[in-house]
């Protein structure tokens, strides 16, 4: 029997608002910086961007280790539509994710990639989050591991940091794909995947430093996030992934964190989200 194969696509999404200096980093900590780095990069440019940001992006291209496909939309059309137009060009079948701010340990894939060619179809992992400077954390994201534990905490929040996933091509399109669904369109994919049956688990290890924004826990709050969670908890109530007491628990518990002061929801998403729902740990 054949070795599974490991080589794999990297997906990178990138819109107008991107700092160059952030796209640098990310592309060089996931490309040339791995020690299994991905066989292709696919490069997508979500909509018009300034003149500094494309000539970075043409840098990129034309000085990368590894083929760049260059995806480019003429308008900007989000997120969730922007991957879809990258994962249609994806070659291989294991594709590995970063977001155009974020930073990839070295070994980030040679960990990731390996469980997914062995039989997974998603794995992600802990994430390390710094505003500045990268080596000064301020947080860390600790995910829930094992089938089991990721389905059943998936019924109260995303079990996975969708800047840290690698998953296989077919899996995702066999779920529908990536469907807009305001800031949650990478948790309603990741709920249908786990309906339809995939493969999971996540490495505890924080294998991503995640750039916390400015204004990242404002955004996680008002009115238009609530509405995107109301419409995210009845998806997930009518395709059976959660039952009316679930829907009835969420909506009470995770409506209210988006109306609460940005101060107590930067508190309540340190002690219940970021670790898994476990609690603080010193």
């Amino acid at each position: 029997m054949a070795e599974p194969t490991t080589a794999f696509s990297l997906l990178i999404p990138v819109y107008r608002a991107d700092d160059p200096a952030h796209v640098v980093r990310a592309f060089t900590s996931s490309v040339q910086e791995q020690t299994l780095p991905p066989a292709e990069v696919v490069l997508v440019q979500d909509g018009p961007v300034g003149e500094a940001l494309a000539a970075t992006l043409e840098l990129l291209a034309d000085g990368s280790p590894v083929p760049v496909v260059r995806v480019t939309s003429p308008t900007n059309v989000g997120l969730a539509q922007a991957l879809t137009l990258g994962l249609a060009r994806c070659s291989h079948e294991i594709v590995g994710r970063i977001d155009a701010d974020d930073v990839s340990l070295p070994h980030r894939f040679a960990t990731q990639v390996p469980l997914v060619a062995g039989g997974l179809d998603l794995v992600g992992s802990g994430m390390v989050e710094f505003e500045d400077d990268e080596d000064v954390a301020v947080g860390t994201r600790v995910p829930r591991t094992g089938q089991a534990a990721i389905e059943a905490y998936a019924r109260f929040h995303d079990p996975f940091s969708h800047p840290t996933v690698v998953y296989r091509r077919s899996a995702v399109e066999a779920a529908g794909g990536y469907e807009p669904l305001g800031r949650m369109e990478d948790y309603w994919l990741f709920v249908r995947m786990l309906e339809a049956g995939a493969r999971v688990d996540n490495v505890v290890e924080p294998l991503v430093r995640y750039r916390v924004g400015e204004g990242a826990y404002a955004r996680r709050g008002g009115r238009e996030q609530w509405r995107t969670e109301v419409a995210l908890q009845r998806a997930m109530l009518r395709i059976g992934f959660t039952s009316r007491g679930q829907y009835v628990r969420n909506i009470v518990v995770r409506g209210t964190y988006r109306f609460v002061p940005e101060g107590v929801r930067r508190v309540a998403y340190r002690i219940l989200i970021a670790r898994g729902g476990r609690g603080a740990r010193r």
